[in-house]
């Protein structure tokens, strides 16, 4: 899939680029990226379709992953040299649970873009508990406490309530996770000896592929999900779900994926790193730029069989600003998919301490941690050093403005009011053993999972 370029496009371009643009001495040109047939893939699919990787000297090949752990194994192997990754897969593979690997990610690539679906049967049961508006639609966002008495129902009929999310460390895990326990159910616990994360629960959490969410909801497997697009909006064009709550309902501009590449790549390679990332960059300012004036181009590069592949009609729903929560419901949600307002592409620590929080809420890092202890993971694996020293070069070739990157951040975002989470609950990365402790439901201080119970 790699694209020649002629030598008189090549002579066109360096007359028409900025006087001061000096091409990176890349250490590797050649390169393959993964990707999983996702919305948020996007960056990856404009920086390849637009040129910019080819501005910066690299040929890149984009392949498709059949799954979340497939692609992970792909970077620490050195199939793939990076890949569109969940957030939570560098940070927990660095601190080594799962598969151990250093990753590290220069680059985020969006904010929210996810949605928590119910199957018709049980988005029924959940209407009567559900606040209406005057003209009678559902009254948005809606709590998990609409879906508790559905699921003591479920329980009294000894029946298991099954939910579906992507990976154990996957944002779609730990959304899924705080909303339920933000309306009182519980998601369950890990442990050292037990990995399934269902000790404990009230709703039973395992892994399906983003694809294969639909399907494998509406032949009953399980009653919901968490996915990123289009899984959700194609629950309702099949007429077989009901979207209930958007992760930018649930968490106001949450961090979402991420490029990660192995800290060797980024040792051996620092110039193609930087060259990858300056690509990134123009790829989320292309995104959204002019109001998200490129969408309908990008839904339609998204739609094609090689990236996404979902129908052009399914992926526009949520890309240009709108959601559909039932059929014929479509609410403006402008702030859907951001792929570079709010610095969305600024590695934050204050993001990765979030998902380290998620880990130890949930059991999967088993022992207390120091507040300390966050921060030097979040540094290891976070790294705003390259992401500004490639934004540095764009400004000054003129492909970038200097006021879009915060250039004086300390690395963390300011705390996240209480009103832009569902629970009321504010976040500060600063601070995470005491926003672990203001959680109503989760592991907190000294505690840890023996067996079946929490103690101490």
């Amino acid at each position: 899939m790699k694209r020649a370029i002629s030598t008189a496009v090549a002579a066109s371009l360096a007359l028409a680029a900025p006087a001061m643009a000096e091409m990176l001495d890349v250490e590797k040109d050649e390169l393959t990226f993964g990707f999983i047939k996702l919305t948020d893939m996007a960056p990856l699919a404009v920086a390849y379709e637009n040129g910019y990787f080819e501005d910066e000297g690299l040929f890149v090949t984009l392949e498709a992953q059949a799954n979340w752990k497939v692609l992970l194994d792909g970077v620490i192997d050195g199939q793939l040299d990076g890949a569109h990754m969940l957030a939570g897969q560098p940070l927990a593979a660095t601190i080594g649970f799962g598969t151990e690997a250093h990753i590290i990610t220069p680059f985020s690539m969006d904010l929210n873009g996810n949605g928590i679906t119910v199957s018709n049967e049980i988005w029924e049961k959940m209407k009567p508990h559900v606040a209406k508006m005057d003209d009678g639609r559902p009254q948005h966002p809606i709590s998990a406490a609409a879906l508790k008495p559905v699921v003591e129902e479920y329980a009294a009929e000894g029946k298991p309530f099954n939910m579906g999310m992507v990976f154990p460390v996957s944002t779609h895990n730990y959304e899924l996770r705080y909303w339920l326990a933000a309306g009182g159910l519980h998601p369950g616990f890990y442990s050292a000896e037990n990995i399934t994360g269902q000790i404990g629960a009230d709703v039973l959490l395992s892994v399906t592929p983003p694809p294969q969410m639909p399907a494998t909801m509406e032949a009953g497997t399980i009653y919901g999900y968490c996915v990123g697009e289009p899984w959700n909006q194609q629950a309702v064009f099949k007429g077989i779900g009901v979207p209930v709550i958007t992760d930018y309902e649930l968490w106001k501009n949450n961090p979402e994926k991420v490029f990660g590449i192995t800290a060797e790549f980024a040792e051996q390679y620092p110039n193609t790193t930087l060259a990858i990332t300056k690509a990134l960059i123009r790829a989320a300012i292309w995104l959204d730029e002019n109001d998200n004036a490129n969408r309908p181009e990008a839904v339609e590069i998204l739609s094609r069989s090689e990236y996404v592949g979902a129908d052009y009609e399914v992926i526009a729903n949520s890309m240009t600003g709108t959601f559909e929560y039932e059929k014929g419901d479509k609410r403006e949600v402008p702030d859907f998919n951001v792929f570079f307002r709010y610095n969305a592409t600024y590695p934050f620590y204050s993001d990765a301490v979030w998902y380290l929080t998620q880990m130890r809420r949930w059991g999967q890092i088993t022992e207390a941690k120091p507040d300390s202890w966050y921060d030097e993971v979040a540094r290891s694996v976070y790294k705003p050093e390259i992401y500004l020293e490639a934004a540095r070069l764009l400004v000054e070739e003129g492909l970038a403005d200097e006021a879009d990157f915060p250039w004086d951040s300390d690395g963390y975002k300011a705390p996240t009011p209480a009103a832009d989470i569902i629970d009321g609950i504010p976040y500060d990365g600063k601070q995470p053993n005491a926003y672990l402790d203001s959680l109503p439901i989760g592991l907190k201080g000294a505690q840890k999972v023996v067996g079946n119970e929490v103690q101490g």
